[in-house]
C-alpha cells in the first residue's frame, strides 16, 4: 500500500557476517576491560590495601620506605612525655619503626659492618648517629656507655634497638679490662697515669680491645672505632654505601683509612649539628699540596693548626685474626703490619664543637687546672687546651666572641673564595638523610615503643628519679689504676707486669690524635 512503510528489516540487514559479530565482542572487552581494572585498583585502595607508587614517590611526598600514612598508636599517657618530645617529628606522616622496617639486616647481607664507641652522649645526639649510619649500611654498634649515656632513661632506649649492644663502665667491666693484653702491654703505657684526654684514649682502646671480640662473635667482617659527634661519609659510592664501599675492597687490604673533614659552623646558635651544618674543611690528604699550603694562613684563621682539633682520620678494619686497637684511630696486627689503603673521596665528618655549649661542657668534664702547663697534662691538642682556658677564666660574653672568631665562619667573602679553592665543600647527603629520618617520626617512635614496653610514663620517670638517689649509676666507678691520675706513683708503675714479645710490631707506640701538616713542617706528608 502506498504511503506504508515496513518495519520489517531487509534480508541485508538481518544477517551480519561473522568477523563483523566477533570483532563487535571484542571491541566491548576491550573497553571493559580497563575500566574493570580501574575500578578494582580504586577499591583496593579505598581498602587500603595498595600504594600507589607514583604518589609515594612524588616531591610532595616525605616518606622513606616503611613509612606510613598515619602515626602509629601511642600510649595516652605518653602524649606529653618529655623524652618523646625530645627528638619530635615535623610532618605529620610517622615511620613505622616497630611494624616494617627494622632496619634488621638479613644474615646474607655482605659485607657485614660494625661501629664501636666510648659515649657519654645522650638521645639527641645518639639516635640521629645510630640511624644514620644504619641507612648506611653498618649493621652492629657496640655502645660502651658512661655519664648521661649510661643513665636509664637513655640506656633503655638504646637496648631496645636492634643490632645495638650496650655496656655499661661498671668495675666489673674494669676488672675485666685489667686482665686484658693490652693492658699490661708497652705500647699504651704512655697515656697511662694522666687526666682527660689521656684517660678518655685509654678508655677507648680498652674498649676497642673488647669490642674486636664481640664483632668476631657476631660474625662481622669489618670493624671501625668512631665517635659519636662523627659520621661516616662513603662518598664515590653509586648509593651513598659504606657497605658498597667496602665490599670493592680488595681482599689483601686488611685497614682502610678515612680521612676526616672538620665540620665549619656558620652560625653561633647551631643546637643540632648533623642537621644543620653543611660546609666542612677538606683534609690535607684530599687536597693539592699547592693548595693546601697557599690558603694555610686563610684557612687557619689565626688557629694553632689547619684543623681545630685531629687530623689523621680514622679507620675500618677487616675482622682478621691477632687483630688489636692501636688507639683510638687506627688498629693493628700482632702478626704482621696491616697492608692499608687510603680512600681518594670517603671520608669521616667530624663535627668539631659545632655548638656554643661545647666549650662547656668539655671545661666541666675536666677538673685540670687552666692554665698553660697544666693544661698540656689534660689534653693532646693545643686548639683544645686553648678552648679549655678559655671557657674556664673568661665570661659568657668573652667566651662567645671567642668562640665566633676562632670557630664561626662568618666572612661569607672568605668562605666563597675557600670554597672556589677547594679547601671548603659543601656536604648535604647526611643533612638531607637526618633530616628525613627525624621528619618521618623514627626517633620519637623508639623512644615511645621504648617506654611502652617497659613502664608506664610515671613509673619510667620516677624511676629515673629515684637512681639518682637509691641506684649507683654505673658509670661512675673509675679505676684507680691506670686509667686517669697516678695514685701510686712509680711504685705502681714498677709493679705493672709488662709483657715481652720477640716481634718488635707489639712495642710500636699507639697513634695518638694529629694535628695536619702546617707551614713549619720540613716534610710536605704528614706521618700515619
Amino acid at each position: 500500500m502506498a504511503g506504508q512503510y515496513s518495519l520489517r528489516p531487509n534480508s541485508s540487514s538481518q544477517s551480519l557476517s561473522p568477523s563483523h559479530t566477533l570483532a563487535s565482542r571484542l571491541l566491548l572487552l576491550l573497553t571493559l576491560l580497563p575500566f574493570t581494572l580501574a575500578c578494582f585498583a580504586f577499591l583496593l585502595q579505598w581498602r587500603g590495601g595498595l600504594n600507589d607508587p607514583v604518589s609515594r614517590w612524588s616531591p610532595d611526598q616525605h616518606q622513606f620506605p616503611g613509612m606510613s600514612t598515619t602515626a602509629p598508636s601511642l600510649p595516652s599517657h605518653s602524649s606529653n612525655s618529655d623524652c618523646v618530645d625530645l627528638l619530635g617529628r615535623t610532618h605529620s606522616p610517622a615511620f613505622s619503626y616497630y611494624r616494617d622496617w627494622k632496619f634488621d639486616y638479613a644474615t646474607d647481607l655482605k659485607p657485614k659492618i660494625c661501629i664501636t664507641t666510648s659515649t657519654s652522649a645522650g638521645l639527641e645526639q645518639t639516635l640521629p648517629w645510630i640511624f644514620y649510619h644504619k641507612v648506611i649500611g653498618v649493621s652492629n654498634f657496640f655502645l660502651f656507655v658512661e655519664g648521661k649515656a649510661a643513665s636509664p632513661n637513655v640506656s633503655k632506649v638504646l637496648e631496645t634497638i636492634p643490632g645495638v649492644k650496650v655496656i655499661y663502665r661498671t668495675k666489673e667491666l674494669e676488672e675485666q679490662q685489667a686482665k686484658s693484653r693490652i693492658w699490661n702491654e708497652t705500647w699504651l703505657s704512655s697515656f697511662f697515669y694522666k687526666p682527660c684526654n689521656y684517660e678518655l684514649f685509654v678508655k677507648q682502646s680498652l674498649n676497642m680491645e673488647m669490642a674486636i671480640v664481640m664483632a668476631r662473635s657476631a660474625g662481622m667482617d669489618w670493624i671501625i672505632h668512631l665517635d659519636t659527634d662523627e659520621l661516616m661519609h662513603p662518598a664515590g659510592t653509586r648509593e651513598y654505601s659504606l657497605r658498597l664501599l667496602l665490599a670493592d675492597v680488595p681482599a689483601n687490604v686488611d685497614m682502610v683509612i678515612f680521612p676526616n673533614y672538620e665540620s665549619s659552623v656558620e652560625r653561633d646558635d647551631v643546637k643540632e649539628p648533623f642537621s644543620e651544618v653543611s660546609m666542612f674543611k677538606k683534609n690535607y690528604d684530599h687536597l693539592p699540596k699547592d693548595v693546601y699550603f697557599g690558603n694555610y694562613k686563610d684557612a687557619t684563621r689565626g688557629n694553632p693548626n689547619y684543623f681545630l682539633t685531629y687530623g689523621n682520620g680514622k679507620s675500618a678494619a677487616r675482622i682478621r685474626d691477632h687483630l688489636r686497637p692501636n688507639g683510638a684511630h687506627r688498629w693493628h696486627n700482632y702478626m704482621k703490619t696491616p697492608n692499608e689503603v687510603k680512600l681518594d673521596e670517603a671520608a669521616v665528618l667530624h663535627y668539631t664543637y659545632p655548638k656554643f655549649t661545647d666549650l662547656t661542657s668539655r671545661r666541666d668534664r675536666c677538673g685540670c687546672k687552666p692554665t698553660k702547663d697544666d693544661v698540656k697534662r689534660c689534653f693532646m691538642l693545643e686548639f683544645d687546651r686553648a678552648a679549655f682556658i678559655i671557657a674556664s677564666t673568661a665570661t659568657e660574653e668573652e667566651m662567645l666572641r671567642w668562640y665566633r672568631e676562632r670557630i664561626v665562619w662568618t666572612d661569607k667573602s672568605l668562605n666563597l673564595k675557600l670554597l672556589r679553592k677547594g679547601i671548603l665543600t659543601r656536604i648535604y647527603a647526611p643533612m638531607v638523610i637526618i633530616q628525613g629520618l627525624r621528619n618521618s617520626g623514627i626517633f620519637s617512635s623508639v623512644i615511645s615503643s621504648a617506654v611502652q614496653n617497659t613502664l608506664a610514663k610515671d613509673q619510667f620517670l620516677s624511676s629515673v628519679e629515684s637512681s639518682n638517689s637509691s641506684r649507683p649509676i654505673k658509670s661512675r666507678v673509675i679505676s684507680s689504676r691506670k686509667i686517669g691520675i697516678n695514685r701510686g706513683g712509680d711504685s705502681q708503675a714498677a709493679a705493672r707486669r709488662v709483657l715481652e714479645f720477640l716481634d718488635d710490631l707489639s712495642d710500636l707506640s699507639a697513634m695518638p690524635p694529629l694535628s695536619p701538616p702546617s707551614l713549619d713542617n720540613d716534610l710536605l706528608v704528614p706521618s700515619t
